[in-house]
């Protein structure tokens, strides 16, 4: 696989940005393979991804930081650099429902997701033959009233063991704790909600949407705040429902969303396409 670096900013908008960076890369015999940019008009703030080749770079990667900062101070940047050979190690969190799992372990086992699955963990034991189908070792931590606090620290521990730098929500029916986001950080938890945010809370939201004669459903993968389901969105999306189509027609359009929604907000933070700002993500394609 062909290697490239990605050099993501956000920063105040002013004159000279792009060319400063493009500048930089072109000085040290780098190769500007892509670019995408935004700027965002109400916040003033500036948001850029370059992907590049430095197989000639006239300095080693390492020292990027070093050589980098002077631009990254004048223009007050927040920034980072990856590569994209980097595999993010993802722990994915399950209930009782499959779909999201199995889907996310397929698509990393034919080499779409470019990630390491290290292990996932449950609050039931139900999936435990698909965890042990994909070789994927598998943890069983219950989650009652009474346990919760003890749970999430077993859980954090697990995430932390395994070196995971982002936790996935593939239907884990669980409310997480403050102290558990804040422990792991917004950024690095990414859910999958069963409708097109905001709508249909609560428990058994495709009867809701059925009584209510919807048109369409959705779903919608977003980053995790301690707000509930109220985190920055990364993806959505929607199927047409009609007049015919039972509850059990719903169920299953719905979670062929999910599934879809999902792998794509991982895959693009996988391979670092995603910039925050505000309680807004920004995606380059």
């Amino acid at each position: 696989m062909h290697t490239s670096a990605i050099l993501l900013v956000s920063c105040p908008d002013r004159k000279g940005i792009v060319a400063t960076v493009a500048d930089f890369v072109y000085r040290h015999n780098g190769n500007i393979l892509c670019a995408d940019e935004h700027g965002d008009e109400e916040s003033n703030l500036f948001l850029l991804r370059v992907e590049f080749d430095p197989a000639d770079f006239d300095f080693d990667l390492a020292q990027f930081s070093e050589r980098f900062a002077p631009i990254a101070r004048d223009f007050q940047m927040d920034w980072r650099l990856a590569r994209s050979t980097d595999r993010p190690r993802i722990a994915i969190f399950v209930s009782k429902q499959d779909h999201c799992l199995q889907d996310l372990l397929y698509r990393h086992q034919s080499g779409e997701l470019r990630c390491e699955i290290p292990l996932i963990i449950s609050n039931h034991p139900d999936n435990q033959r698909i965890a042990d189908f994909h070789r994927v070792p598998y943890f069983l931590v219950p989650v009652t009233k009474e346990n919760k606090r003890e749970a999430e620290q077993k859980q954090i521990a697990l995430v932390r063991e395994h070196k995971c730098s982002l936790v996935v929500l593939a239907r884990y029916m669980q409310v997480l704790s403050k102290e558990f986001i804040a422990t792991l950080g917004s950024e690095n938890l990414i859910n999958i909600h069963h409708s097109f945010l905001p709508a249909f809370v609560g428990a058994k939201p495709y009867r809701q949407a059925f009584q209510r004669g919807v048109k369409l459903i959705g779903a919608t993968a977003h980053y995790v705040t301690q707000v509930l389901d109220d985190g920055p969105i990364i993806e959505q999306d929607v199927v047409r429902i009609y007049h015919r189509d039972t509850i059990d027609d719903l169920v299953q359009k719905g979670r062929d969303l999910e599934k879809v929604v999902l792998s794509r907000a991982v895959r693009w933070h996988a391979e670092n396409r995603i910039l925050l700002y505000g309680n807004k993500t920004v995606v380059f394609q």
